[in-house]
């Protein structure tokens, strides 16, 4: 694994263990994030394939990461996501839901989505979907009630193309650190739009890291209802929940 990355990564995955004794507990979240981050298990021996194991929904599920690419890395949002599908099967029931992941990545969410009876799409960038869909048909095959798809998205790009809104009515779109430093917020914000129907019901997990991805959220409550599900300040990450408006303001691109 690319050394940058890894360490960034170890550092991510390790950082609340790492946090001196006085400072824990000062957030008050240390030991659901505790809970959450213990659900990953890397390997103790140097491989030359880049992998981790997690334990979710009764499965326990190994993921391979690409070692140049920080899309096909499972950052601690998407366990934060994948942890409350598990623990939430009532309130926010996946079984039999049509459902669409946005940056899948390494395919985490959507394959504990899998497990847990949805039918799930699960998206990416072209250079990250081979690594995508080994990981899903690894873990799902013979496992799932529905075969999880892998389809490219280029977000904002094509949109009614491949995602005819009269075909593809979703009930779910799960996203997990999809704003960050890139230049596509824009076209992110798009491509939410066009993928929610008025029932659709978007569950985001989303660190904070800069400026701009509060700019992000202020454009995104134009268009969308947003409810903060749980906050984890360990982590500087926040699940939302969000649904179409009914009354929509209009929004400017995020440069503006």
């Amino acid at each position: 694994m690319d050394s940058k990355l890894s360490q960034h990564k170890h550092f991510e995955s390790d950082e609340l263990s790492r946090m001196p004794e006085k400072e824990k507990g000062q957030n008050g979240d240390e030991q659901i994030v505790a809970e959450i981050m213990g659900r990953r298990f890397s390997p103790s021996l140097i491989t030359t394939r880049a992998w981790e194991r997690f334990h979710f929904v009764g499965h326990e599920i190994e993921i391979t990461e690409a070692t140049d690419s920080y899309g096909a890395v499972v950052w601690p949002s998407a366990l934060v996501l994948c942890h409350f599908l598990e623990m939430n099967v009532n309130s926010c029931s996946m079984g039999d839901k049509n459902v669409i992941e946005i940056g899948a990545g390494t395919g985490l969410v959507s394959i504990v989505a899998s497990f847990l009876g949805a039918q799930v799409t699960a998206t990416d960038l072209p250079e990250l979907l081979g690594n995508l869909q080994y990981n899903v048909l690894r873990n799902t095959k013979r496992r799932c009630k529905q075969q999880p798809q892998v389809k490219e998205l280029f977000w904002g790009v094509d949109l009614e193309e491949k995602f005819p809104k009269s075909l593809c009515q979703f009930d779910y779109v799960l996203a997990a650190d999809v704003v960050y430093h890139h230049p596509y917020l824009d076209e992110l914000l798009l491509t939410f739009d066009h993928l929610c129907q008025d029932n659709t019901v978007i569950l985001w997990a989303m660190r904070f890291r800069q400026e701009k991805e509060n700019q992000f959220v202020d454009r995104f409550q134009k268009l969308f209802d947003l409810e903060v599900i749980s906050d984890f300040p360990s982590l500087n990450i926040i699940l939302f929940k969000a649904k179409r408006r009914r009354s929509r303001e209009k929004w400017s691109p995020i440069g503006c």
